[in-house]
Parts: structure tokens; sequence; C-alpha cells
């Protein structure tokens, strides 16, 4: 496990992939509302090969560290504004297949609570 931490943007992307892979399918839906989230966070070209390396590394029974690791990350760097922004991503991204897994619903509920924002 890394011992820095990682930027906003970056922390939002392991988030936001770590979200789309606990349910262990990667829909095309998922994908375009990580591409709108990059779009959003990154107006340029970026080279994510690095990073996707690094989740990809992780055993699913390491999912739930990193992301508790990354959403501390995300919030150190972010604004109030921000994280809720950032939310409507992650309530897209779980609802993009129409289903909400138990994972899913779990890992949503442990962001929610990180970041002491209310499911209302």
């Amino acid at each position: 496990m890394r011992n820095y931490k990682l930027n906003k943007p970056l922390a939002g992307y392991h988030i936001l992939m770590i979200l789309s892979a606990v349910d262990f399918k990667f829909l095309p839906e998922e994908d375009l509302v990580i591409r709108k989230f990059l779009a959003q966070e990154f107006p340029f070209q970026i080279n994510l090969d690095d990073q996707m390396e690094e989740i990809s590394r992780l055993y699913p029974t390491e999912w739930e560290q990193h992301f508790r690791k990354v959403l501390e990350d995300f919030y150190d760097e972010s604004t109030e504004d921000e994280r809720k922004n950032f939310i409507q991503f992650a309530i897209e991204l779980v609802k993009a297949d129409a289903v909400v897994t138990k994972e899913e619903n779990q890992y949503m509920r442990i962001l929610f609570k990180e970041w002491g924002i209310s499911r209302n």
C-alpha cells in the first residue's frame, strides 16, 4: 500500500474505479460516468496507466482499505461543495446499470459516513 496522498482528481478516479469494480462488472455506462468525471477534472488528456496499474494490483480484500484511504485523500483536497458534486458522480455510477448491488450500497454508505454527509 502506498504511503503518499493522491491529489483530488486522482483520488476521485480511484474512488470511482473501485465503485465500478465492487460488483465484479464494468459496463460501458459506468465508463461514461468515469470519463465525464475525468473531463471535468482534467481539461487536457492525461495518462492514467500508472493509476490503473495500482488499482488493478489490489485484491478484492484490499479494496475497502484503499477506498477509505482515497476517500481521505479526496476529502483533504476538496471543499464541501466539491465533495457534494463528486457524490453525484458516485451515485450516477452505481445507478448506471439500473441495479445497485449490496456491495455498491455498502461502499456508498462508507463514502457518506466518512465525509459526514447525510443520505437524503
